[in-house]
């Protein structure tokens, strides 16, 4: 059985941020200017940690969609994702 692999706090943070404040930065499920500037902070910071990932990451910046962020973000935050989601989609969610 393989090592579940450790990611930095800041990734973590990056990425909540990214999702809750899911109407500031998409538009039509898909990263906008503002939402690809961070998304690319956290990318880097990912590649930086772990390399391995690297071909996973051409395929988000190639199609920056909500689909392809929430995969790697279960890999690196797990299931709480969707529950961010359910509060950056809907503010009002309980």
């Amino acid at each position: 059985m393989g090592k579940k692999p450790r990611w930095g706090r800041d990734i973590g943070f990056l990425f909540r941020k990214l999702i809750i404040n899911y109407h500031r930065f998409f538009h039509g499920d898909y990263v906008n200017s503002d939402g690809r500037r961070l998304l690319e902070e956290i990318l880097r910071m990912i590649i930086y940690e772990h390399p391995e990932y690297k071909r996973r990451i051409y395929k988000i910046r190639r199609d920056p969609s909500l689909y392809n962020i929430l995969k790697l973000g279960e890999d690196i935050v797990g299931p709480r994702i969707y529950e961010w989601v359910e509060e950056g989609i809907n503010p009002f969610y309980y």
